[in-house]
């Protein structure tokens, strides 16, 4: 039964399609059919028209990511291939993005399915390289030249401190990369929330924005503190 916020995203392969409706209404109503019962809200609904094939930039689907971003939802397509017929593509574009999906005509086809694919690319691509690594070490015992005499210092495995402050430096920043993505997200709804109405206060905005809902960066409610500190980013 479903629960929670979604965004519906939609995609038709061609102009025609798209005026038409072909294949659309048959999308939104297995949308429609997943999402029946339960306590959910549909806070959008993204329609792309664009070649399945095509390299483009996806707008629509950008869109709908941000929007998923915004309110904590999750994507919710009809089929797989409405979002790409390269799995390795949605797989990279989910990890990129940060959000959960539902796909109708598979439920058990989630992010976490899709990223098993990465997985295994990323085994076969080590498995080369322990290959070529060994073949290359059997060179070296050989007395032949390579490319390389070594390829880890005495004792690898363990990283070195400053390998370890290089990643905890990485690890800050990635951290404040995304806050700094949230503040910007949540600072352009209360600009438009301050534009329907000038007078709304702090307490107004952090109202509006339960309503909405939009959860804070740790899925709570807001407070008009929470809402100023966001503003002053």
């Amino acid at each position: 039964m479903a629960a929670g916020n979604f965004v519906a995203y939609y995609r038709v392969s061609t102009k025609k399609q798209g005026d038409s409706g072909l294949g659309l209404e048959a999308q939104k109503e297995m949308v429609a059919r997943h999402l029946n019962g339960g306590d959910w809200k549909l806070v959008a609904e993204f329609t792309e028209i664009e070649s399945g094939t095509s390299k483009g930039n996806r707008p629509k689907l950008k869109e709908a990511l941000e929007t998923c971003k915004l309110y904590g939802a999750i994507l919710v397509i009809a089929k797989l291939d409405r979002l790409s017929r390269s799995v390795a593509q949605v797989a990279r574009l989910l990890e990129e993005s940060t959000i959960n999906f539902v796909c109708c005509d598979n439920p058990h086809a989630t992010k976490t399915h899709l990223q098993m694919f990465s997985i295994m690319g990323e085994w076969e691509a080590e498995s080369i390289s322990k290959r070529t690594k060994a073949a290359l070490e059997a060179k070296n015992e050989r007395g032949e030249k390579t490319g390389a005499a070594c390829w880890r210092t005495p004792g690898a495995g363990a990283l070195s401190a400053e390998n370890q402050m290089r990643g905890r430096a990485l690890a800050v920043t990635r951290i404040k990369e995304k806050s700094d993505e949230f503040a910007a997200r949540i600072n352009r709804k209360i600009r438009e929330l301050q534009a329907d109405n000038p007078e709304i206060s702090l307490r107004g905005i952090a109202k509006a924005l339960d309503s909405a809902p939009i959860p804070t960066m740790r899925g709570g409610k807001w407070a008009a503190a929470t809402v100023s500190k966001i503003m002053k980013r």
